[in-house]
């Protein structure tokens, strides 16, 4: 038995490999999680360096290297279940996508001072199915308008989700407890506590357990609206 590093009416947290605390995890009703997937994310100076500077130049994240650890945790899960994966289009999509969605980072730093393009988006894959439906649906580009190094700054995390984001993603999830196997900043379980649903997280590195661990003990703010 594991003892919880959080844990409260709505969250438990646990710090370690997801793989190694499955049975903690897998019994949850709905994955949503942002896990690495092999772009080697920095924290990277922009709006004159203050952006690097506001984050304490944080390190890359954990097995950010490939999607091996995607993988195995979506392996573990199950390709059938309901599951929304952060990711990025310089990678391969995990297996199993049903729907794909954008999040459109409005308030994203201006990127690269002499370039042809720059990219302020993130792809989202929906897995799986049971989603609540509506009418009209829910458009496939959701934009936010945070400004991402304000806000990796607030949550001390190089790749945090605005709280608003993941609510607007969990209300369209299936009833259930939501699981997210690579909990980062916090921003799911957070968002789920808001919404009053059950959640389970697992954190490999202490510091962002830390991290989600004060950011769920107080009240919980959202880091970003959407537009």
């Amino acid at each position: 038995m594991v003892t919880p590093y959080y844990q409260d009416d709505h969250v438990t947290l646990y710090h370690g490999d997801c793989l190694e605390l499955a049975d903690y995890w897998l019994d949850a009703d709905v994955l949503v999680t942002d896990p690495p997937y092999g772009v080697r994310m920095k924290s990277r100076p922009g709006d004159g360096g203050k952006a690097k500077q506001q984050v304490h130049i944080l390190d890359v994240i954990a097995g950010d290297i490939d999607t091996n650890a995607r993988d195995a945790a979506l392996t573990a899960w199950g390709g059938a279940r309901p599951a929304i994966v952060f990711g990025a289009w310089k990678v391969q999509r995990p297996a199993g996508v049903r729907s794909l969605l954008i999040w459109n980072k409005e308030g994203a730093y201006s990127g690269p001072l002499n370039a042809a393009f720059f990219t302020n988006h993130e792809e989202i894959y929906v897995i799986g199915e049971g989603w609540r439906k509506s009418s009209p649906p829910l458009r496939s580009v959701i934009t936010t308008t945070e400004h991402r190094s304000v806000a990796a700054a607030k949550a001390g995390h190089p790749t945090p989700k605005p709280i608003g984001l993941m609510e607007t993603l969990l209300d369209r999830c299936p009833p259930g407890v939501i699981a997210d196997p690579f909990a980062g900043s916090g921003s799911t379980l957070a968002a789920a506590k808001n919404s009053g649903r059950k959640a389970v997280g697992v954190e490999l590195e202490e510091r962002y357990c830390e991290i989600i661990a004060k950011r769920l003990s107080q009240e919980v703010l959202d880091l970003g609206a959407i537009a």
